[in-house]
């Protein structure tokens, strides 16, 4: 059987609005299982979402609904984020999930069979927001140590992990596998962690202040912690998502990728817990850093969340986010996101270098050769043609190195330098001079068959990264290939695109973000951003004249003016459409406006509507709605909106126009 490599993201918070550090963790994860894919290797890839807790039930409460259907309707937008973002991965799991539960129920009477479970009176400081208790020493001016939110004392009878006993045998393990966490700083720091006493973990939270989790399968009284209950998810989800049980054959995980806000939690409890279990630890926890933006610490209120699915829309799909995102700093270091610099990358190393290089070497293919890959002539090699050849073959054991070592800036570092070194073949070589002299076809020839084996390396060493772009320029060097059967050392070899081979060029792989229209883009959301318009609350200044007086801010009042009638022939051209909304968020900075992602069947749109002081915007997830699909875009507060939800209402908001039968996401409306 061919070796395995499992690798997970945690699994993220259901009430969490999907953003930049979800989607680091979980490309950085996609990247790892694709190459290790084109290796050969047995791969299982795990992502899945935390559906218990405090914050859960308290949000389906405020919503007037149960937790599961709460959970239900907020799923999608992490499931559609994903598939947006080109990941690969081979199982999601709810906590949930009937089986997941099993197993969790299962581990805790194991442990209690053990004597590894007991219970006790207990008092503390409890932090709802993290849902854990911190002792008095961790408590300071009584805000939460990790998340500076109020604590309250508690004093309730809970179930406790002995984990304390496990202090010591863990610190063994820690300082004999080197690898076990990285990077070096993150290992240091749960080292220095452990130099406290360990203290029992509370696993349990009693049904009368928390109904919403895994009842212990010992007591009906008590839901288990979600922390015990989240961790598990790592040998649930091997066991029931796969074809046919796979723990056996998966576990140990070959690496946890987590957030360094998690690794004690994953170092620590989960570590201990395994060891409780008599079950091998993982290979490697690795903890990332985190992201800014602009230079400030990302947060809702500061209203500079970055928004993953904009950044697909806006910038020519999700290639060039994943590139940027594990190119820009080294793995394991925190990092800045502005759109100017990715702007800045994208036009310099995508669009420049890259796409350059593809578009003129097969632009000369078509000119000199009729779209035909030329057989070389030997005899006319030169040391810079042995240089290119040398550098592409030893680029596959260079990625693989990298990678290995989770350092991907290196690896795409490696991929560019080639890219700049077969940019400068064309510039010294010249077959546009060449092409002149007939005498210079043979040496013609030799140059234009090494520029086509480029792209070969290219397209399979940037596959994992740049899965959208690696499979359009493998089809346009007329590579007969799947990535899907592709061997990374296997197919990667010169020559690999043989003489005669007809080559399509095609559109420019990265189309080039003009920074003029990026500017006049930016300014103009500026502007947009002090325009409120009727629908959304008091009318103001209009601060474009462009902009007309009609409701344009994604909702239609159900009060028409009687000077405001239209024929037939008008209505006709509105397209009402049945969308259905994926995920929804509110609008930084506005009381009033919701951005959506909506289902319109054939295509998903963002659409901001100024129903935010009606509803809350988990209460929208899952409803069917009704859209104007063909209404030009317009922007509000900076944001693109792609059509407009009907709601009814005059100056304020007091219902939205949803679909009581089930009926099909993109049906006309008549």
């Amino acid at each position: 059987m061919p070796e395995t490599f499992y690798v997970t993201t945690p699994i993220y918070y259901v009430n969490d609005v999907p953003h930049i550090g979800h989607a680091y963790t979980t490309i950085a994860a996609d990247v790892l299982a694709r190459f290790h894919r084109l290796t050969g290797q047995d791969v299982f890839f795990l992502t899945g979402l935390d559906e218990h807790g405090q914050k859960v039930q308290q949000a389906a409460a405020r919503a007037g609904i149960d937790p599961q259907t709460h959970c239900d309707r907020l799923t999608p937008q992490f499931k559609n984020l994903w598939e947006k973002l080109n990941i690969s991965n081979d199982g999601f799991i709810r906590t949930t999930d009937p089986p997941h539960k099993s197993v969790v129920q299962r581990c805790l009477q194991g442990l209690l069979d053990k004597d590894l479970i007991y219970r006790a009176e207990y008092t503390g400081w409890y932090c709802t927001y993290d849902e854990r208790f911190w002792t008095e020493k961790d408590v300071e001016a009584g805000l939460c140590p990790d998340c500076k939110r109020p604590v309250e004392k508690l004093s309730e009878s809970n179930y406790f992990f002995r984990m304390s006993q496990f202090q010591d045998r863990l610190k063994a393990h820690i300082q004999g596998h080197p690898n076990f966490i990285k990077p070096e700083s993150r290992r240091n720091e749960v080292l220095g962690f452990l130099q406290k006493p360990l203290e029992d973990l509370s696993i349990s939270r009693p049904k009368s202040r928390l109904s919403w989790g895994i009842e212990l399968p010992f007591d009906r009284d008590y839901v288990t912690y979600v922390w015990f209950d989240a961790l598990v998810n790592y040998i649930s989800g091997i066991e029931f998502l796969p074809a046919q049980p796979a723990f056996d054959r998966y576990w140990p995980a070959s690496l946890h990728l987590v957030g360094k806000d998690i690794l004690t939690t994953h170092a620590v409890y989960w570590s201990t817990m395994l060891m409780a279990m008599n079950l091998p630890l993982p290979q490697t926890i690795f903890a990332h850093g985190w992201w800014t933006v602009n230079g400030e610490k990302m947060s809702k209120s500061r209203g500079n969340v970055v928004d993953p699915y904009a950044m697909v829309d806006k910038f020519h799909g999700s290639d060039g986010f994943r590139f940027f995102l594990l190119r820009e700093v080294p793995f394991g270091q925190d990092g800045d996101f502005s759109e100017e610099g990715f702007v800045n990358r994208y036009n310099a190393e995508l669009a420049n270098d890259l796409g350059n290089l593809l578009n003129r070497s097969l632009a000369m293919l078509e000119r000199y050769t009729d779209s035909l890959v030329p057989t070389p002539q030997t005899t006319t090699d030169q040391e810079i043609d042995r240089q290119l050849k040398n550098t592409a073959e030893a680029l596959p054991a260079l990625v693989n190195k990298h990678l290995t070592n989770l350092e991907f800036n290196k690896a795409l570092e490696t991929i560019l330098a080639l890219v700049q070194l077969s940019n400068q073949y064309i510039d010294k070589t010249a077959p546009w001079t060449l092409a002149k002299k007939p005498e210079g076809t043979a040496r013609l020839h030799t140059v234009l068959f090494n520029m086509s084996q480029i792209p070969g390396f290219l397209c399979g060493t940037l596959y994992p990264f740049l899965p959208v772009k690696a499979e359009e320029m493998k089809n346009q060097i007329g590579l007969q290939m799947s990535f899907s059967t592709f061997r990374f050392f296997e197919n990667l070899k010169w020559g690999m695109i043989s003489p005669g081979t007809q080559i399509r060029k095609g559109d420019p792989l990265f189309p080039r973000i003009d920074i003029k229209d990026y500017a006049k883009e930016t300014m103009d959301g500026r502007e947009e951003s002090k325009v409120q318009l009727r629908g959304v609350g008091k009318e103001v200044e209009k601060t474009q004249a462009s902009i007309p007086p009609e409701p344009a801010s994604g909702i239609i009042s159900s009060t028409l003016a009687q000077d405001s009638q239209i024929t037939i022939e008008d209505f006709q051209k509105i397209q009402f459409r049945v969308g259905k909304v994926l995920a929804a968020e509110r609008v930084p900075k506005s009381k009033k406006l919701l951005k959506l992602q909506v289902d319109l069947g054939q295509d998903q749109r963002q659409i901001v509507a100024g129903i935010g002081k009606k509803f809350d915007p988990e209460s929208l997830i899952g409803q069917l709605i009704v859209v104007v699909a063909n209404l030009k875009p317009t922007k509000l507060m900076g944001v693109e909106s792609q059509g407009m939800v009907l709601a009814a209402g005059d100056k304020e908001v007091q219902g939205l126009v949803t679909l009581s039968e089930e009926v099909a996401v993109g049906e006309k409306v008549k």
